[in-house]
């Protein structure tokens, strides 16, 4: 073998070798992001450094011992704030995935199995909501509800299942397209039994990473609306509050928006991290490389 088929065949081993490593380690590192925030979230419930409405130390205090990460224009810990709104955050994120889970799968097997006509009007109904931002939709829903975390919620989850609903409808058709269901549906397989036996098994995968992606951007909708006024009010301490609060002191006391800052961005990009490992452990294509 000549030495250049034989340095061709080692780099095609090291890419098929990175190929292989690259899901672990996107994984690896999506999961100590999420890990990291999810255990801040759960250390929150039972121990804080201060209880939110201390006011007791000084204002726009530097880091030090007794606060570590300095406090607030009021005196305000800020790590204990960062904690509670490592909570809000991931409460958030998973109450609005799951009302768009719930709403967006159900509402794309509906258009799936409906007829064409109804099938049109879902579909041009979605594609409406689709094309309006989620945090245009969540402010038109929080206005009507009013702030707090339930409306936060319910605001981010049905402005996100437009895109659930839409997903859900194209992976379902395809797979109703396919011969073995097609077979399944005139052997007189009931329609509850081809969902559950064909349809989500095949779609789990996909919605899946759909759906992990959708949480980051859940996350990036509730700090939104706290930076505006419209997410949970006090004393709930929101990542998107604390930079609200800290714009006007940024220069004089940094950490105060720095903090909060690193936070969603280090959540929102692990939660990116684990749907992109997802993607590349979920492909077929991709196992059958491996």
């Amino acid at each position: 073998m000549s030495g250049a088929a034989l340095k061709a065949q080692t780099d095609a081993v090291a890419t098929a070798s990175a190929r292989r490593r690259r899901p672990y380690a996107t994984l690896i590192i999506g999961i100590v992001l999420v890990g990291l925030v999810v255990l801040t979230a759960v250390v929150s419930l039972v121990w804080l450094p201060y209880p939110l409405s201390d006011i007791s130390g000084d204002r726009l205090e530097s880091p030090s011992p007794a606060h570590l990460l300095g406090t607030d224009r009021l005196g305000r810990d800020l790590l204990s704030q960062l904690m509670v709104g490592a909570r809000i955050a991931l409460t958030v994120g998973a109450g609005a995935v799951l009302i768009a889970a719930v709403i967006g799968i159900s509402l794309g097997l509906v258009a799936a199995f409906a007829r064409p006509w109804l099938d049109d009007t879902l579909s041009a109904a979605l594609d409406v909501v689709i094309a309006f931002p989620v945090l245009l939709l969540a402010m038109l829903v929080v206005a009507v509800q009013g702030p707090s975390l339930f409306s936060a919620i319910l605001a981010i989850g049905l402005a996100m299942s437009a895109v659930v609903a839409r997903l859900t409808r194209i992976l379902a058709r395809r797979v109703l397209g396919e011969q073995y269901v097609i077979a399944a549906r005139t052997s007189g397989t009931r329609l509850g039994g081809i969902i559950r036996q064909h349809v989500l098994p095949n779609i789990a995968p996909t919605l899946l990473v759909s759906l992990a992606l959708q949480f980051g951007i859940a996350v990036l909708a509730e700090a939104s609306l706290s930076y505006l006024g419209l997410g949970a009010p006090p004393p709930n301490a929101s990542w998107g509050r604390m930079l609200q609060e800290a714009q006007g002191t940024v220069l004089t006391a940094p950490v105060g928006a720095i903090a909060p800052g690193i936070a969603i961005v280090a959540l929102v990009l692990g939660i990116n991290f684990l749907a992109d490992g997802l993607r590349e452990w979920t492909d077929p294509t991709r196992r059958r490389s491996r």
